[in-house]
């Protein structure tokens, strides 16, 4: 009878020295019991030799190789956080895209303002925080709204408000990161600035250039093609065309998408080839179920027809959410941390120590001048009660170089009172 083996079986028993199993006589004598005591005691063998074989391997094993999920561990308990800005014109569905993307309500309670209201509206800044959880992963969310910008007749340094508002959260985080309680640092510097642009025009406005060159170098800015259905496949190619030259134009620096490793798996390389060639992505926002093909899909309906938000040949929604959520949040996160904060921190860094050097050199010439300038007379050292020795005559040369330092006293004494005004002035 034929004895059948499994591959693990035949290379173990293909890698025992022969006289473990050589009989004293031919296989081909044996009975049939004996065939089949031999196809036991290879099976036997073949299980101690993988156990064997487990446990070295078992004890070249250190352990290091958990520590990613430890880490996964450990960040799902403490949950991620992002902030994200949206800026543009009103009525343009930055609330609807935002409730799109991450399906959830911010709006409640807003309240729409009518023509005359927004005339007198000034540039304000609101925060919608709302704690979002999928599949045991927890994220704060919080969105950050620039109602009133672009919707006055002067938009002059419209802007002006937004930038503070990023400054004033990198100044927070670089108190609090100096501080002495480092543990539970909140993280409220802006992730994102999503710009929307109108479709409606030939590219970008001047308002457009000068928003993104304010903010180009604290905020990675992502800029959208607003209500993309209002525009046909073909006139959105060249608007999206004249966008892009118009941002290299004008020196824009929009958010840079990292460079594929190597080592990526073809699937991220075609979808990261594919988010650079959509840029600026064309975008569509629904908060309306409606019937398409016998599906309910989130879209808009109109006269001629249904456009789908999550339909990829009608807008570039999916492609956004993809990169902003599914592929590229934790990178908008290290650039913010490690460029436009770290610039920032550098730029702080940099005018405390100028500051301090001219405190300090201040202190000093003072010190210099107090010190030098009092010069004992005859009859002070006759009051002193020091002994004081008397003086050599000095002679032509000694008298020069005191009458030098004399005048470099008087020019350090003029350049102090100098300083002091600057200050004076400058407190004022």
């Amino acid at each position: 009878m034929s004895v059948c083996l499994s591959l693990g079986e035949y290379f173990f028993i293909c890698s025992m020295p022969a006289s473990w199993l050589r009989p004293s006589f031919s296989i081909g004598s044996w009975p049939t019991h004996t065939h089949k005591h031999t196809h036991a005691i290879k099976t036997i063998i073949c299980i101690i030799g993988c156990v064997s074989l487990c446990l070295s391997q078992d004890r070249q094993y250190v352990g290091f190789a958990t520590l990613p999920n430890q880490v996964h561990r450990k960040s799902v308990k403490k949950g991620f956080d992002f902030t994200l800005m949206v800026a543009g014109e009103s009525g343009l569905g930055k609330s609807t895209l935002v409730n799109s993307l991450f399906l959830t309500d911010l709006y409640k309670d807003r309240k729409l303002l009518n023509a005359e209201e927004r005339i007198s509206q000034t540039v304000e800044i609101t925060k919608h925080t709302v704690d979002i959880e999928e599949k045991g992963v927890k994220l704060k969310l919080t969105i950050v709204d620039t109602p009133g910008f672009g919707d006055a007749v002067n938009n002059n340094e419209c802007w002006k408000p937004i930038t503070d508002y990023i400054d004033q959260q990198f100044e927070q985080y670089f108190r609090d990161e100096s501080g002495l309680n480092r543990k539970n640092i909140l993280d409220n510097r802006v992730h994102c600035c999503l710009y929307f642009i109108p479709p409606f025009g030939h590219g970008l406005r001047p308002v457009d250039v000068e928003f993104m060159k304010a903010l180009h170098e604290k905020v990675n800015i992502i800029p959208l093609i607003a209500k993309a259905d209002c525009l046909t496949p073909n006139e959105i190619k060249k608007f999206k065309d004249r966008v892009r030259d118009e941002i290299e134009k004008f020196g824009i620096k929009v958010y840079q998408f990292p460079e594929c490793d190597s080592d990526e798996d073809e699937e991220f390389k075609q979808l990261d080839k594919q988010l650079k060639e959509c840029t600026p992505f064309a975008v569509i926002g629904s908060n309306t179920v409606v019937e398409a093909r016998g599906q309910r899909v989130r879209g808009r309906l109109y006269p001629w027809g249904i456009v789908e938000v999550e339909n990829e040949t009608h807008c570039d929604f999916v492609k956004l959410r993809n990169m902003l959520i599914r592929s590229h949040m934790h990178d908008l996160k290290d650039v913010t941390c490690d460029v436009h904060y770290e610039n920032y921190r550098a730029q702080c860094i940099q005018e405390m120590t100028r500051e301090s050097d001219e405190y300090f050199i201040l202190i000093c010439a003072s010190w210099c001048v107090s010190f030098c300038g009092s010069k004992l007379t005859q009859d002070n050292r006759m009051d002193s009660p020091i002994p004081i020795l008397p003086l050599p005559t000095p002679d032509v040369e000694t008298e020069r170089l005191i009458k030098m330092k004399d005048e470099e006293l008087k020019r350090m004494q003029e350049m102090l009172e100098k300083m002091q005004q600057q200050i004076h002035e400058k407190d004022q």
